[in-house]
């Protein structure tokens, strides 16, 4: 393990912080909430396996509202603090935000 000082620009469950020697901060996502997005993403999966095709879309819309809320929690950082995007601003999302889990019944979870 080695101890660095980073550049600390937002805490949380999904810390905006950068590294040096990089030039833009990047996310820091905690274990569990990295193990719920790779659950939920193994969700789509599954119905995809299974061919249950609404379940897939219901469960690739809750996975990316999901990423649809780190993303947008990054860009409101750097904007906050006059930091340059390192890619082109995303556009909103089409429609409504999925924000709810579709329900686990008959996932096996």
């Amino acid at each position: 393990m080695e101890r660095i000082e980073v550049d600390l620009h937002e805490r949380g469950n999904a810390a905006v912080l950068r590294l040096p020697p990089r030039r833009f901060p990047g996310v820091l996502i905690q274990g569990d909430s990295l193990s719920v997005l790779r659950e939920d993403i193994e969700l789509v999966r599954a119905a995809l396996r299974a061919g249950d095709l609404v379940a897939a879309r219901e469960w690739a819309d809750h996975f990316g509202a999901q990423l649809d809320g780190l993303l947008g929690h990054y860009v409101a950082v750097l904007d906050r603090d006059g930091i340059t995007l390192p890619f082109v601003r995303p556009s909103p999302p089409p429609g409504p935000a999925a924000t709810d889990a579709p329900d686990r019944a008959g996932d096996g979870g």
